[in-house]
């Protein structure tokens, strides 16, 4: 455990940022799954909501450095091309 003030402050940051950075990463896991299980339904107006949702999520973990840009391009790319497919 840290002794200086602002080392302990920082550990408490760190905590934080680290929780977010958890939920928003798990946000867009959930979303990419509930967005396949939607496509599988054949439910193209829930498909393209969640994808919708998935893309703005992504975007925003790619502006956070949690997901490399080619990877979250990759992702996007793939979700929409079976969106597309479905109907």
């Amino acid at each position: 455990m840290a002794n200086i003030q602002s080392s302990k402050k920082a550990i408490k940051v760190i905590a934080k940022k680290t929780d977010n950075n958890h939920e928003l990463k798990a946000r867009v896991k959930n979303l990419i799954k509930d967005c396949d299980k939607a496509i599988a339904a054949n439910d193209s107006e829930k498909a393209n909501t969640l994808l919708t949702d998935v893309k703005k999520y992504i975007d925003q973990a790619v502006s956070k450095g949690l997901m490399k840009h080619n990877t979250a391009d990759r992702q996007k790319s793939r979700l929409s091309q079976k969106v597309k497919e479905m109907k």
